[in-house]
């Protein structure tokens, strides 16, 4: 039987930083969902050290022309060297295998030159799979790569704000669960939020688009995509986000606590600074807008851990 066809591809980008600078954006891949466009969330599974390499096994959830598609890949980082070397480990179809790396060349002046290369195959040699994979690598490395040109700028510094918020709900585990994973009654059970469409096309995997009254009463319209984690935790990333972020992820986490679950609603986002004076006036200063986000957040998701504690509350005679 005749080996699988290997596709390769290529894409580099110069950046204005020093790869001191760069290679722990790729190395972190906690800071992926936020950073890269395409990534919805990642599980770092297990991590080694070993001398001047550190191997990782994580699991990815990304967008592939606008398709969520999920895939387990083992790393290797040598930093000194400036490179990553990956290789999945669980292809989702139509990939049969694929794999790369992450290389870093100083270029002087504080500059590096970034290039990522990829080589993959395809289920049954098929050309249309071929192209629909080719399109979104190319797709998807042209965007993180952009992307991670701005996250090395000194501009970047002071965009990201991280924040939780915590309530404990007497009830089970599964009942809380329930509530935030039902997402698509929402509307009838939170009155911060107007409307709601929800899609399940793959199980524990959602995309929510929903209108949310925000505390100065604006409405906004939001679409995330949703990962759960039955009943332990539900992560999201939206992907249409309000004027004035650039990227907004979060996680729902349930930990039992005597008699409940103490539930804490984490945020990442990311401010776009160019939008703050259209949006706030030219008084307003990158703090202002911290504050504004982080007020308006938290109090849509506090709401929604009390109208869940008060829904599910066990009504006594």
């Amino acid at each position: 039987m005749p080996e699988a066809a290997v596709h390769h591809t290529r894409h580099s980008i110069d950046v204005e930083a020093s790869a001191d600078a760069v290679y722990p954006i790729i190395a972190d891949v906690t800071r992926w969902p936020y950073t890269f466009g395409p990534t919805i969330h990642v599980d770092l599974l297990e991590h080694h050290a070993d001398g001047p390499e550190r191997t990782e096994r994580l699991r990815l959830w990304a967008t592939a022309n606008g398709v969520v598609r999920s895939w387990t890949s083992r790393r290797t980082l040598t930093p000194a060297a400036g490179r990553i070397v990956f290789r999945q480990e669980v292809s989702a179809a139509p990939v049969a295998s694929m794999g790369g790396e992450w290389r870093l060349e100083p270029l002087g002046d504080g500059r590096t030159r970034v290039i990522l290369l990829h080589d993959f195959t395809v289920a049954g040699e098929d050309p249309g799979a071929a192209a629909w994979v080719e399109k979104a690598v190319d797709a998807n490395s042209t965007v993180e790569l952009a992307a991670l040109r701005a996250a090395a700028l000194p501009a970047a510094a002071g965009t990201r704000l991280s924040f939780e918020d915590s309530v404990h709900v007497p009830a089970p585990p599964g009942d809380v669960y329930e509530f935030l994973y039902r997402a698509d009654r929402w509307n009838e059970r939170l009155p911060h939020v107007a409307r709601v469409e929800l899609t399940e096309d793959d199980p524990d995997v959602q995309t929510l688009e929903m209108d949310t009254i925000a505390p100065d009463g604006s409405v906004h319209t939001t679409k995330s995509v949703r990962v759960g984690f039955p009943t332990s935790r539900i992560v999201y990333k939206q992907t249409t986000l309000p004027p004035l972020l650039a990227a907004h992820t979060g996680a729902w986490t349930l930990r039992a606590d005597g008699d409940g679950v103490t539930v804490t609603s984490q945020h990442t986002v990311v401010l776009r600074p160019e939008r703050i004076e259209p949006l706030l006036g030219a008084a307003a200063t990158l703090a202002d807008a911290r504050a504004l986000v982080q007020r308006n957040l938290s109090t849509n998701s506090t709401r929604t851990l009390q109208q869940a504690r008060q829904y599910l509350q066990p009504v006594s005679d």
